[in-house]
C-alpha cells in the first residue's frame, strides 16, 4: 500500500476504533466527531482495500485484517509517543493518569489503600484500578495494555513480561475462635494443628476457578494424605468470613492471616506440613521497563511491599494452600 494515503490520524482513529468498538466512543477517546471518524475509517478502508469493521447491532465487528493491525498499531503508537515525550525531568505531581493492576483480594485490601494514599500524597491526579486475577490471561492483558502490572505467584509468562520479586509468601493455618474439634484438641492459638485432625475436619479453599485442591493438596498427596475440602470461593476475605463462622480450617498467607484476625474472631495457627511457598511477582510488559511514570509507580508499590513488612514474613519452607 501507498503510506502516503495515511496519516498518524488515521492511525490514531484505526487504534480508538479496534479498543472501543463504536465510532462514537472512538470519537469521544480521541477528541473527534462522530462524522470525522467515519470519514476517516473511510479512509483507511480505501487504504487498506479492506472494510475493517462490520456493524453487528450498536458495535463495530473488526474484520480478521484488522484484528491483526491491533497490537502492531498499539506498538506503532507508544513508541511515536515515546520518542516524542519531552526531555525534562519526570514530575509525579503533574501525571494525570489511571494506573490498573490485577491480582487477588490480598492485595486490595492491604496493599492497595495505604498505596493510594501514599501516592495521593505526592501525585493527586493520579488514579488506580484493580481488578481479580480471575479477569484472564496475564500476558494477554499486559499485551493489550487493559493492564499496567499484576501482582501474582510466580507464573508461565511470554518472554517480553519483565518481573521482579516482592516477597515470600509463607501460610498459616486459620480456624474460628470457637472452633469446637480445636477446642476438644486442646490445640491454643500459635500451635501446630495435628496432622490427623487437619485432615479430618472441613476446609475451606480460595480458588478463582472453582476448583477444590491447591498447594497444600499436593503436599498431602505426596505423603498419602488428604484434607476435606468442601468449600471454595474466589476471595481470600469470604475465605476469612467463612472460616469465622463454621467449622472450617483454610491455609492462608500468613499476612492475610495475621491482618484478619484483628478483625474477626479466627485464631492462627502453624500448619502440620511444610511447603516452599512461591514467591509473588510483580508483571509488567518490558516496553515500560524505562517509561519514567511506569517505572515510578512500580519504585512507590517496592516501597510500600517494604513498609507493610511483608517481607519480614519471608519464609523458604513456608506452608502453602
Amino acid at each position: 500500500m501507498n503510506l502516503n494515503a495515511l496519516d498518524l490520524n488515521l492511525v490514531r482513529v484505526l487504534d480508538a476504533l479496534l479498543r472501543e468498538k463504536s465510532v462514537t466512543r472512538a470519537g469521544e477517546q480521541i477528541g473527534l466527531s462522530q462524522p470525522a471518524v467515519s470519514a476517516a475509517l473511510n479512509r483507511l478502508r480505501h487504504a487498506l482495500n479492506d472494510q475493517l469493521f462490520v456493524r453487528r447491532g450498536n458495535d463495530m465487528v473488526p474484520t480478521p485484517r484488522a484484528e491483526s493491525l491491533a497490537e502492531p498499531v498499539r506498538a506503532a503508537l507508544r513508541e511515536i509517543e515515546r520518542a516524542f515525550q519531552p526531555a525534562t525531568d519526570f514530575d509525579p505531581a503533574r501525571l494525570e493518569r489511571t494506573f490498573t493492576f490485577m491480582g487477588a483480594d490480598f492485595f486490595s485490601m492491604l496493599l492497595m489503600p495505604p498505596l493510594a494514599a501514599r501516592i495521593a500524597a505526592v501525585a493527586p491526579r493520579i488514579s488506580f484500578r484493580f481488578l481479580d486475577s480471575a479477569i484472564g490471561d496475564v500476558s494477554r492483558l499486559l499485551q493489550e495494555d487493559q493492564i499496567d502490572a499484576a501482582l501474582e505467584r510466580p507464573l508461565e509468562v511470554a518472554d517480553w513480561v519483565s518481573s521482579v520479586a516482592l516477597f515470600g509468601s509463607p501460610f498459616a493455618v486459620i480456624a474460628a475462635k470457637d472452633n469446637a474439634a480445636l477446642g476438644r484438641a486442646g490445640i491454643a492459638e500459635g500451635e501446630q494443628v495435628p496432622l490427623d485432625l487437619f485432615c479430618e475436619l472441613p476446609h475451606a479453599l480460595r480458588s478463582i476457578d472453582g476448583s477444590m485442591s491447591g498447594f497444600t493438596d499436593d503436599a498431602l498427596g505426596r505423603m498419602g494424605r488428604v484434607r476435606r475440602v468442601t468449600l471454595a470461593l474466589p476471595h481470600f476475605q469470604a475465605v476469612a468470613l467463612a472460616v469465622a463462622g463454621g467449622p472450617y480450617l483454610a491455609v492462608v498467607p500468613r499476612q492475610f492471616a495475621a491482618v484478619a484476625a484483628k478483625s474477626l474472631p479466627i485464631c492462627v495457627y502453624r500448619a502440620p506440613i511444610s511447603i516452599p511457598s512461591p514467591a509473588v511477582r510483580m508483571y509488567w510488559h518490558a516496553r515500560h521497563d524505562d517509561e519514567a511514570p511506569h517505572r515510578w509507580i512500580r519504585e512507590q508499590i517496592l516501597a510500600e511491599v517494604e513498609a507493610l513488612g511483608f517481607k519480614d514474613w519471608d519464609d523458604a519452607d513456608g506452608a502453602g494452600v
